[in-house]
């Protein structure tokens, strides 16, 4: 049987990109760089809050005893 292999590209510059180059998952030092830079001003951010589902299921236990 055959192995399929995924063609992985770089998230900077979209270079392709083997899993055994030394700059893994990315084509180049430069833009390693360029997205550690991207982490450290901020501009990956999470657009909306993360909540616990286990807060919300008390939360809503809550209301529901509060209603009786």
């Amino acid at each position: 049987m055959a192995k399929h292999i995924r063609s992985l590209r770089c998230p900077i510059c979209k270079k392709p990109v083997r899993h055994r180059d030394p700059e893994f998952p990315f084509c180049s030092e430069r833009c390693r760089l360029i997205d550690l830079g991207k982490w450290a001003s901020g501009a990956y951010v999470i657009s909306s809050p993360v909540t616990d589902t286990s807060d919300a299921i008390e939360e809503s236990e809550r209301g529901d005893e509060l209603k009786k």
